[in-house]
Protein backbone atom coordinates (compact mmCIF):
# COMPACT_ATOMS: atom_id res chain seq x y z
CA UNK A 1 0.00 0.00 0.00
CA UNK A 2 1.01 3.44 -0.87
CA UNK A 3 2.03 5.39 2.24
CA UNK A 4 0.34 8.67 0.38
CA UNK A 5 -3.06 6.78 0.17
CA UNK A 6 -5.97 6.37 2.02
CA UNK A 7 -6.04 2.85 3.54
CA UNK A 8 -8.83 0.44 2.07
CA UNK A 9 -11.09 -1.84 3.04
CA UNK A 10 -9.22 -4.33 0.85
CA UNK A 11 -5.87 -3.20 2.82
CA UNK A 12 -7.34 -3.95 6.26
CA UNK A 13 -8.79 -7.32 5.22
CA UNK A 14 -5.06 -8.24 3.81
CA UNK A 15 -3.83 -6.98 6.74
CA UNK A 16 -5.75 -8.98 9.08
CA UNK A 17 -5.55 -12.20 6.47
CA UNK A 18 -9.24 -12.45 6.79
CA UNK A 19 -11.53 -11.64 3.66
CA UNK A 20 -13.39 -7.88 2.93
CA UNK A 21 -16.58 -9.52 3.88
CA UNK A 22 -15.26 -10.20 7.35
CA UNK A 23 -13.98 -6.61 7.78
CA UNK A 24 -17.49 -5.38 6.74
CA UNK A 25 -19.26 -7.42 8.99
CA UNK A 26 -16.93 -6.13 11.62
CA UNK A 27 -16.86 -2.42 11.29
CA UNK A 28 -20.41 -1.85 9.46
CA UNK A 29 -22.48 -4.02 11.95
CA UNK A 30 -21.60 -3.51 15.54
CA UNK A 31 -21.50 -6.34 17.87
CA UNK A 32 -24.73 -7.60 16.42
CA UNK A 33 -23.92 -8.30 13.25
CA UNK A 34 -20.00 -9.64 14.34
CA UNK A 35 -21.39 -12.63 16.18
CA UNK A 36 -20.53 -14.82 13.89
CA UNK A 37 -16.90 -13.48 13.64
CA UNK A 38 -14.68 -15.26 16.20
CA UNK A 39 -13.29 -13.31 19.16
CA UNK A 40 -9.68 -13.61 17.90
CA UNK A 41 -10.37 -12.26 14.14
CA UNK A 42 -12.33 -9.23 15.21
CA UNK A 43 -9.00 -8.62 17.11
CA UNK A 44 -7.41 -9.27 14.53
CA UNK A 45 -9.52 -6.87 12.19
CA UNK A 46 -9.28 -4.07 14.52
CA UNK A 47 -5.45 -4.43 15.56
CA UNK A 48 -5.97 -3.81 11.56
CA UNK A 49 -7.38 -0.54 11.26
CA UNK A 50 -5.61 1.03 13.60
CA UNK A 51 -2.20 0.04 12.55
CA UNK A 52 -3.36 1.14 9.09
CA UNK A 53 -5.49 4.06 10.21
CA UNK A 54 -8.55 3.13 7.82
CA UNK A 55 -11.58 5.48 8.37
CA UNK A 56 -14.87 3.88 7.16
CA UNK A 57 -16.88 5.39 5.01
CA UNK A 58 -19.91 7.04 6.63
CA UNK A 59 -21.89 7.09 3.45
CA UNK A 60 -21.75 3.47 2.75
CA UNK A 61 -22.70 2.72 6.64
CA UNK A 62 -25.86 5.10 6.85
CA UNK A 63 -26.55 2.78 3.39
CA UNK A 64 -26.40 -0.24 4.95
CA UNK A 65 -28.17 0.55 8.32
CA UNK A 66 -30.69 2.80 6.63
CA UNK A 67 -29.73 5.90 8.87
CA UNK A 68 -26.40 7.93 10.08
CA UNK A 69 -25.16 8.98 13.49
CA UNK A 70 -26.23 12.45 12.75
CA UNK A 71 -28.72 14.61 14.82
CA UNK A 72 -30.07 17.77 12.73
CA UNK A 73 -30.90 20.97 15.04
CA UNK A 74 -33.02 23.26 12.84
CA UNK A 75 -32.33 26.94 14.50
CA UNK A 76 -34.83 30.31 13.80
CA UNK A 77 -32.11 32.69 14.15
CA UNK A 78 -28.18 31.46 14.18
CA UNK A 79 -27.40 35.09 15.33
CA UNK A 80 -29.44 35.35 18.42
CA UNK A 81 -26.66 34.68 21.46
CA UNK A 82 -29.99 32.54 23.25
CA UNK A 83 -30.82 30.05 20.91
CA UNK A 84 -26.99 29.90 19.86
CA UNK A 85 -26.78 28.88 23.55
CA UNK A 86 -29.57 26.35 23.75
CA UNK A 87 -27.68 24.63 20.85
CA UNK A 88 -24.23 24.67 21.98
CA UNK A 89 -25.88 23.18 25.03
CA UNK A 90 -27.49 20.43 23.01
CA UNK A 91 -24.46 19.29 20.75
CA UNK A 92 -22.57 18.64 24.04
CA UNK A 93 -25.21 16.52 24.99
CA UNK A 94 -25.26 14.83 22.11
CA UNK A 95 -21.47 14.66 21.58
CA UNK A 96 -21.49 12.76 24.88
CA UNK A 97 -24.13 10.19 23.54
CA UNK A 98 -22.22 9.47 20.52
CA UNK A 99 -24.02 11.37 17.98
CA UNK A 100 -23.18 14.32 15.59
CA UNK A 101 -25.02 17.17 14.89
CA UNK A 102 -25.86 19.18 11.89
CA UNK A 103 -26.78 23.14 12.47
CA UNK A 104 -29.51 24.05 10.09
CA UNK A 105 -30.60 28.24 10.18
CA UNK A 106 -34.23 28.61 8.89
CA UNK A 107 -34.34 32.08 9.50
CA UNK A 108 -38.07 32.05 10.71
CA UNK A 109 -38.44 30.93 6.87
CA UNK A 110 -41.49 27.86 6.30
CA UNK A 111 -39.74 27.08 2.50
CA UNK A 112 -36.13 27.30 4.01
CA UNK A 113 -37.57 24.80 6.71
CA UNK A 114 -38.87 22.66 4.22
CA UNK A 115 -36.07 22.40 2.28
CA UNK A 116 -34.05 21.77 5.30
CA UNK A 117 -36.37 19.16 6.70
CA UNK A 118 -36.05 17.27 2.87
CA UNK A 119 -32.69 17.10 3.09
CA UNK A 120 -32.24 15.83 6.60
CA UNK A 121 -34.30 12.93 5.89
CA UNK A 122 -32.82 12.44 2.47
CA UNK A 123 -28.97 11.99 4.53
CA UNK A 124 -31.38 9.36 6.91
CA UNK A 125 -30.72 11.27 10.29
CA UNK A 126 -31.49 9.94 13.34
CA UNK A 127 -33.66 12.85 14.66
CA UNK A 128 -34.81 16.22 13.78
CA UNK A 129 -35.09 18.76 16.31
CA UNK A 130 -36.89 22.03 15.99
CA UNK A 131 -35.85 24.75 18.26
CA UNK A 132 -38.50 26.87 17.25
CA UNK A 133 -40.19 25.69 14.46
CA UNK A 134 -42.85 27.13 11.88
CA UNK A 135 -45.94 25.96 10.73
CA UNK A 136 -45.01 24.30 6.92
CA UNK A 137 -46.49 21.84 4.81
CA UNK A 138 -43.40 19.79 4.77
CA UNK A 139 -43.42 19.83 8.81
CA UNK A 140 -46.93 17.96 8.38
CA UNK A 141 -45.29 15.91 5.79
CA UNK A 142 -42.87 14.68 7.80
CA UNK A 143 -45.03 14.22 10.98
CA UNK A 144 -47.27 11.83 9.02
CA UNK A 145 -43.78 10.20 7.58
CA UNK A 146 -42.99 9.32 11.22
CA UNK A 147 -39.61 11.33 11.40
CA UNK A 148 -38.64 11.44 14.80
CA UNK A 149 -38.38 14.92 15.77
CA UNK A 150 -38.53 16.74 18.96
CA UNK A 151 -39.49 20.44 19.78
CA UNK A 152 -37.83 23.22 21.70
CA UNK A 153 -38.73 26.41 23.15
CA UNK A 154 -41.80 26.04 21.29
CA UNK A 155 -44.71 23.56 20.63
CA UNK A 156 -45.12 21.55 16.93
CA UNK A 157 -47.21 24.24 15.43
CA UNK A 158 -49.03 20.63 14.21
CA UNK A 159 -52.39 19.32 15.57
CA UNK A 160 -50.33 16.05 15.98
CA UNK A 161 -48.90 16.38 19.62
CA UNK A 162 -44.86 15.96 19.66
CA UNK A 163 -42.35 15.49 22.14
CA UNK A 164 -41.45 19.05 23.78
CA UNK A 165 -38.76 21.12 25.92
CA UNK A 166 -39.36 24.31 27.11
CA UNK A 167 -40.39 25.97 30.01
CA UNK A 168 -43.80 27.06 30.81
CA UNK A 169 -44.41 30.10 28.82
CA UNK A 170 -47.84 31.12 30.29
CA UNK A 171 -46.91 30.92 33.87
CA UNK A 172 -44.11 33.11 32.89
CA UNK A 173 -46.02 35.96 31.44
CA UNK A 174 -48.69 35.98 34.36
CA UNK A 175 -45.61 36.21 36.74
CA UNK A 176 -44.57 39.08 34.99
CA UNK A 177 -48.26 40.61 34.97
CA UNK A 178 -48.02 40.34 38.59
CA UNK A 179 -44.75 41.68 39.13
CA UNK A 180 -46.27 44.93 36.76
CA UNK A 181 -49.47 44.73 39.46
CA UNK A 182 -47.26 44.74 42.68
CA UNK A 183 -45.55 47.90 41.37
CA UNK A 184 -48.57 49.65 40.67
CA UNK A 185 -47.41 50.48 37.49
CA UNK A 186 -50.31 52.00 34.99
CA UNK A 187 -50.69 52.06 32.19
CA UNK A 188 -49.21 48.63 31.17
CA UNK A 189 -48.10 48.16 27.50
CA UNK A 190 -46.63 44.64 25.77
CA UNK A 191 -44.40 44.27 23.12
CA UNK A 192 -45.33 40.68 22.23
CA UNK A 193 -43.28 38.38 19.00
CA UNK A 194 -45.18 36.09 16.54
CA UNK A 195 -48.22 35.03 17.77
CA UNK A 196 -47.96 32.32 15.58
CA UNK A 197 -45.38 30.95 17.77
CA UNK A 198 -46.55 29.28 20.36
CA UNK A 199 -43.78 30.22 22.65
CA UNK A 200 -44.38 33.86 22.12
CA UNK A 201 -48.38 33.57 22.28
CA UNK A 202 -48.24 31.98 25.48
CA UNK A 203 -46.53 34.52 27.09
CA UNK A 204 -48.61 37.15 25.96
CA UNK A 205 -51.71 35.66 26.92
CA UNK A 206 -50.69 34.53 30.50
CA UNK A 207 -49.45 37.86 31.01
CA UNK A 208 -52.74 39.60 29.49
CA UNK A 209 -54.96 36.92 31.25
CA UNK A 210 -53.46 37.75 34.42
CA UNK A 211 -53.91 41.38 34.15
CA UNK A 212 -57.36 40.45 33.55
CA UNK A 213 -57.97 38.86 36.44
CA UNK A 214 -56.45 41.93 38.21
CA UNK A 215 -59.17 44.38 36.81
CA UNK A 216 -56.58 45.83 34.21
CA UNK A 217 -57.49 45.42 30.92
CA UNK A 218 -54.89 46.54 28.11
CA UNK A 219 -55.56 49.37 25.59
CA UNK A 220 -54.86 49.05 22.32
CA UNK A 221 -52.50 51.60 21.88
CA UNK A 222 -50.53 49.29 24.49
CA UNK A 223 -50.27 46.19 22.07
CA UNK A 224 -47.77 46.07 20.03
CA UNK A 225 -46.01 43.02 18.06
CA UNK A 226 -42.45 42.75 16.58
CA UNK A 227 -40.43 39.79 14.99
CA UNK A 228 -38.45 39.16 17.75
CA UNK A 229 -35.61 41.14 16.68
CA UNK A 230 -34.18 44.42 17.84
CA UNK A 231 -35.59 46.45 14.97
CA UNK A 232 -38.76 45.10 15.16
CA UNK A 233 -38.52 46.49 19.38
CA UNK A 234 -37.31 49.35 18.57
CA UNK A 235 -40.14 50.21 15.76
CA UNK A 236 -42.48 48.83 17.84
CA UNK A 237 -41.75 51.27 20.94
CA UNK A 238 -41.98 54.10 18.17
CA UNK A 239 -45.29 53.50 17.47
CA UNK A 240 -46.22 52.80 21.16
CA UNK A 241 -44.62 56.11 22.01
CA UNK A 242 -45.70 58.07 19.36
CA UNK A 243 -49.56 57.76 20.06
CA UNK A 244 -51.89 57.74 23.16
CA UNK A 245 -50.44 57.75 26.95
CA UNK A 246 -47.14 57.46 27.58
CA UNK A 247 -47.32 53.38 28.99
CA UNK A 248 -45.19 53.28 32.58
CA UNK A 249 -44.36 49.77 31.70
CA UNK A 250 -43.34 47.81 29.03
CA UNK A 251 -43.53 44.32 29.05
CA UNK A 252 -41.11 42.67 25.80
CA UNK A 253 -41.67 39.30 24.45
CA UNK A 254 -37.71 38.22 24.39
CA UNK A 255 -34.54 40.27 25.45
CA UNK A 256 -33.60 41.73 22.17
CA UNK A 257 -37.37 43.76 21.65
CA UNK A 258 -36.42 44.76 25.05
CA UNK A 259 -32.88 46.35 23.72
CA UNK A 260 -34.74 47.94 20.89
CA UNK A 261 -37.01 48.95 23.01
CA UNK A 262 -35.08 50.91 25.47
CA UNK A 263 -32.67 52.49 22.51
CA UNK A 264 -36.19 54.22 21.10
CA UNK A 265 -36.61 55.46 24.84
CA UNK A 266 -33.21 56.42 24.91
CA UNK A 267 -33.15 58.40 21.38
CA UNK A 268 -36.40 60.54 22.57
CA UNK A 269 -34.64 61.05 25.93
CA UNK A 270 -37.28 58.78 28.16
CA UNK A 271 -35.50 57.57 30.94
CA UNK A 272 -35.10 53.89 32.48
CA UNK A 273 -36.66 53.07 34.21
CA UNK A 274 -37.56 56.69 35.96
CA UNK A 275 -39.94 57.37 33.43
CA UNK A 276 -40.62 53.87 31.80
CA UNK A 277 -40.01 50.36 33.24
CA UNK A 278 -38.45 47.58 30.89
CA UNK A 279 -39.20 43.79 31.26
CA UNK A 280 -37.61 41.26 28.78
CA UNK A 281 -37.95 37.65 28.40
CA UNK A 282 -34.91 34.61 27.56
CA UNK A 283 -32.02 36.35 29.98
CA UNK A 284 -30.30 36.06 26.78
CA UNK A 285 -26.32 35.60 27.60
CA UNK A 286 -25.46 38.74 26.15
CA UNK A 287 -27.16 40.36 29.24
CA UNK A 288 -24.23 39.78 31.37
CA UNK A 289 -22.22 41.90 29.29
CA UNK A 290 -24.34 44.46 27.42
CA UNK A 291 -27.85 44.60 29.65
CA UNK A 292 -27.18 44.06 32.84
CA UNK A 293 -29.60 46.23 33.81
CA UNK A 294 -32.44 44.69 31.96
CA UNK A 295 -35.09 43.01 34.03
CA UNK A 296 -36.19 39.69 32.38
CA UNK A 297 -37.49 36.18 32.88
CA UNK A 298 -34.36 33.95 32.60
CA UNK A 299 -34.69 30.47 30.09
CA UNK A 300 -32.03 27.71 31.31
CA UNK A 301 -30.65 27.47 28.14
CA UNK A 302 -27.73 25.38 29.39
CA UNK A 303 -30.31 22.97 30.58
CA UNK A 304 -31.58 22.16 27.40
CA UNK A 305 -28.90 20.03 25.89
CA UNK A 306 -28.96 17.45 28.53
CA UNK A 307 -33.09 17.08 28.82
CA UNK A 308 -33.32 17.17 24.88
CA UNK A 309 -31.01 14.23 24.67
CA UNK A 310 -32.39 12.25 27.35
CA UNK A 311 -36.29 12.67 24.91
CA UNK A 312 -33.69 11.97 21.79
CA UNK A 313 -32.04 8.53 23.10
CA UNK A 314 -35.60 7.21 24.56
CA UNK A 315 -37.48 8.22 21.74
CA UNK A 316 -34.51 6.35 19.23
CA UNK A 317 -35.13 3.00 22.07
CA UNK A 318 -38.56 2.87 21.69
CA UNK A 319 -38.65 2.93 17.95
CA UNK A 320 -39.98 -0.33 17.61
CA UNK A 321 -42.50 0.10 20.18
CA UNK A 322 -44.50 2.95 17.77
CA UNK A 323 -45.85 6.21 19.03
CA UNK A 324 -46.66 7.07 22.61
CA UNK A 325 -49.96 7.86 23.64
CA UNK A 326 -49.09 11.15 25.36
CA UNK A 327 -45.67 12.41 23.70
CA UNK A 328 -43.30 13.57 26.19
CA UNK A 329 -43.15 17.16 27.63
CA UNK A 330 -40.47 18.42 29.76
CA UNK A 331 -40.79 22.07 31.39
CA UNK A 332 -37.53 22.95 32.82
CA UNK A 333 -37.99 25.90 35.84
CA UNK A 334 -38.25 29.80 34.88
CA UNK A 335 -36.91 32.69 37.30
CA UNK A 336 -37.66 36.21 37.38
CA UNK A 337 -34.40 38.19 37.17
CA UNK A 338 -35.06 41.66 39.02
CA UNK A 339 -32.29 44.37 37.80
CA UNK A 340 -32.70 48.50 37.16
CA UNK A 341 -35.29 48.14 34.81
CA UNK A 342 -38.33 47.98 36.66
Amino acid sequence: MSTASKPTISDVAAHAGVSIATVSRVVNGGEEASVGVALETRRRVREAINDLGYVPSQAGRTLRRQTSNLVALLIPDITNAFYAAIAHSVELALRDLGYAMTLCNTDEDPELQDKYLQEMQEHQVHAVILLGAVESAGLEKAVKAGVRMAFLNRRAPTETRMPFVGIDNRAAGAAVARHFLAHRYDPIAVIHGPLGSSASRERYEGFEQALRANGVELAADCIEHGDLTIDSGYTAAERMLRTGRRPAAIFCGNDLMAYGAYRRCRDLQIRVPDDIALFGFDDNPMNDWLADWLSTVRVPYDRFGSATAGVIGRMLSAADEGPRETPEEILLPYQLVIRGSS
